[in-house]
This record gives C-alpha cells, structure tokens and sequence, in this order.
C-alpha cells in the first residue's frame, strides 16, 4: 500500500496563510473526495477562505499554480487524477504535470502540495481519494504537506514578499 510509512506531520500555526487549491475536473467522484479532503486540512489548520479553482485536466495544473505562486500565495494545493489508459497519453500527462509542478515550487520558493493521483485504475483512485471507505486521503495529505512547508518557511525566512 502507498501509504506504509507516511509520516506523522507537525504542523505550526498556519493562519494569515494565503493559500490557493487548483482541481482538475476530470474523475469528478474523485475529485469531489480529494478536494473535500484538501478543505477539511485548511480548516483544521487554521486556513481561512482559501481559493479554489478548477481548471479542465491535470496538464493544466502547472500553469495555474505559477501564477498563483507568482501572486502571492504562500502554498499551492494542486490536486489531479490520471488513470491508465491504452495509449501513452498517461505517461506523458503525469510526467509533465509532475515536472511542472516541481519546477513551479523550485522556481518560486512557494509550496505545492502535490494531489495528483497516477493510478492504474479507477479503483486505486477512489482507494485514495479521502471517500467513505477509502483507504487514503491524498487531498488532506497533500495540504497538510503544502501547509507544513509554507509555516516552516515562514518561520525561516518571515513573511514571503
């Protein structure tokens, strides 16, 4: 199971963090359960009235979170499912949403938390999707990452500019 030996998270204060959540709209069960997953973490740490927006697949994930990163926010919640299909598509799709994603929070020094599902089957991503009976919640893992990250870095370096 993906999720053995995940650690424990000490998360410090986070509110007055600006923090932005971008969801793909494809797998909408999915991502129904990765964002409530994601909104559950905000609230539980103290984020209030984050943004959210829903862009149409996981490809376009990177962009939105440059801009948003480039604006402001101290964190970036980005949240996407690819399922394996018959054709290369999936390799292409997770490789470049991962690649820019990564290349987003390097570049930028902001945090992104990374939601996005690469499964083989409809089954693995609902396992993961934070739903009744799931065995993970990937969205509330994904945000307490990004949040952990974006107080840590506060406290290092004070209020980004």
């Amino acid at each position: 199971m993906s999720g053995e030996g995940a650690p424990i998270l000490t998360v410090q204060d986070c509110r007055g963090l600006r923090v932005a959540v971008i969801a793909a709209q494809w797998h909408e069960k999915v991502m129904d359960g990765l964002i409530d997953g994601s909104l559950r973490a905000l609230k539980e740490y103290g984020v209030e009235e984050p943004t959210v927006l829903r862009v149409p697949g996981s490809f376009e994930l990177p962009v939105v979170a440059k801009r948003l990163a480039d604006r402001g926010y101290d964190a970036v919640v980005a949240l996407g499912v690819v399922i394996r299909g018959g054709t290369p598509h999936f390799d292409y799709v997770c490789e470049a949403a991962t690649m820019g994603l990564t290349q987003v929070s390097v570049t930028t020094g902001v945090p992104v938390g990374f939601g996005l599902l690469t499964c083989d089957n409809d089954e693995q991503a609902l396992d993961r999707a934070g739903l009744p009976g799931s065995k993970e919640d990937k969205g509330h893992e994904a945000t307490t990452a990004a949040l952990a990250t974006a107080a840590l870095l506060r406290g290092v370096s004070g209020p980004r500019r």
